[in-house]
């Protein structure tokens, strides 16, 4: 993802189904592996946030976000 075009925004889905949107806020690479960072888009500037972090993985060939395990 990049950061050069302004801040990047998605749509994931939650373990029982439900769409929520999140920014990306950063990408961090940490013993071989690759991190993303995400808040809720919904969030004002003040507000303090929940950071949400999955990790790349590669399934069957595709690279998808997992939730990290520890």
């Amino acid at each position: 993802m990049s950061e050069e075009f302004g801040n990047d925004f998605v749509t994931l889905t939650d373990e029982d189904g439900n769409e929520v949107e999140f920014e990306h806020i950063d990408t961090v690479e940490y013993k071989g592996e690759t991190y993303l960072a995400f808040i809720p888009a919904e969030l004002a500037v003040e507000e303090e946030a929940e950071v949400v972090i999955l990790q790349v993985v590669e399934e069957n060939g595709e690279e998808i976000l997992a939730t990290v395990e520890d």
